[in-house]
């Protein structure tokens, strides 16, 4: 069984490889077992997939930092691959907060997570960057000496300020300020995407499965990116899988949605087999 420190090791040199790997994103431990044992190299949380698991919006108001580490700490522990974590921003505006948050998410095991540069407040949707960098120093700063990866995230796009040019600024910022991955979700085309690349020292975090034409590993690889994540698409994905087969039960009255359902065996045969002892 590997340890924090194995497992840092092996998420660390799938950032210094010449290609992309894909780092999809399970929302609970179940979905962690199946991903796990399909052959990706390591995994990251999404609280966007965590908070529809539980019935939540995605947001800063509805999602403590305990919950999104405790289900954190839950993948962690189903998994035997590298996980990193999506740490909103931080779980609070002050520097030592996001610091704070660095620790405890190392502390449950995890290698590696990101902190974003949006305030969940829609009028001042993005701190403003000197504010930004002071974050992510004294995340870089918590992380220094751990096994821990850092993610530093320039969030425009996804809050409607769609400027290259900042957010590429942001991004050299935050590699300056001690971030290992660098990641703007939302660019809206490969060449925006290449452009990020090319700009920046660090290896850059590109999502799929958000709206928009959805590029081919391949194609990120060639544009410079290193790593691929999927964000909430995944649970999304699930959910449509759900929906679909309720309404075909619900308007059509037949059942044809299990054909396309793993089988009961498969499914158990990827997750834990403990047992709770004996029954008296």
């Amino acid at each position: 069984m590997l340890d924090q420190r194995a497992k840092y090791d092996r998420f660390r040199a799938l950032h210094e490889t010449d290609t992309a790997f894909v780092m999809p994103n399970p929302w609970d431990a179940g979905s962690a077992k199946i991903l796990t044992e399909m052959g990706f190299a390591a995994l990251a949380t999404t609280s966007a997939g965590y908070a529809f698991s539980v019935g939540k919006r995605d947001s800063f108001a509805s999602l403590s930092r305990d919950e999104i580490l405790a289900n954190a700490a839950a993948i962690v522990a189903a998994t035997e691959l590298p996980v990193s974590a999506d740490l909103e921003d931080g779980f609070g505006a002050a520097p030592e907060t996001c610091a704070e948050t660095i620790r405890m998410a190392c502390d449950i095991g995890l290698v590696g997570g990101s902190i974003e540069d949006a305030t969940g407040d829609a009028a001042n949707p993005i701190y403003p960057l000197q504010d930004s960098i002071a974050r992510i120093t004294a995340a870089a700063e918590a992380a220094a000496g751990r096994p821990f990866i850092l993610t530093a995230r320039a969030e425009n796009y996804l809050w409607g300020r769609p400027d290259l040019e900042d957010t590429i600024a942001r991004l050299r910022a935050f590699s300056e300020a001690g971030a290992d991955v660098l990641y703007a979700p939302g660019l809206p085309d490969i060449d925006a995407i290449h452009a990020v690349c090319d700009a920046v020292d660090k290896p850059v975090n590109v999502v799929m499965g958000l709206q928009g034409r959805a590029f081919t590993v391949a194609e990120l690889a060639e544009a410079g990116v290193r790593r691929i994540s999927v964000g909430g698409s995944f649970a999304r994905a699930a959910l449509g899988a759900l929906h679909r087969a309720a309404s075909e039960v619900l308007e059509g009255g037949s059942f044809t949605y299990a054909n396309d359902a793993l089988a009961d065996v498969d499914v158990a045969a990827m997750m834990a087999q403990d047992k709770r002892g004996e029954r008296t």
